[in-house]
């Protein structure tokens, strides 16, 4: 294969995006297990939170077995004990 044939495919697959700094908020325990499972996939936690709401938005798991694996190894160290079914009953510690 030609050597120019290769990068202009690379970059023809290549999108450019904006990042932009946000003030999310989110709860603790959920944000460890985050934070875990970009470490156990060796990325960012923002990359990771990209890739999950983009799955989500397709209607698909991020996950394979092994990640949910992870994920649910990770709730129990870090005592997450409630599902997307205890959101709406979340309250916040003042």
């Amino acid at each position: 294969m030609l050597p120019w044939y290769h990068d202009n495919i690379m970059e023809s697959s290549n999108i450019k995006i904006e990042r932009v700094q946000t003030g999310l908020r989110i709860e603790k325990k959920i944000l460890k297990v985050l934070k875990g499972m970009a470490e156990f996939r060796d990325m960012g936690t923002n990359q990771l939170l990209e890739l999950i709401l983009l799955h989500a938005f397709e209607g698909r798991p991020c996950f394979s077995k092994e990640g949910f694996k992870a994920i649910k190894d990770l709730k129990g160290v870090y005592g997450l004990d409630y599902d997307a079914h205890d959101y709406e009953k979340f309250i916040e510690k003042k």
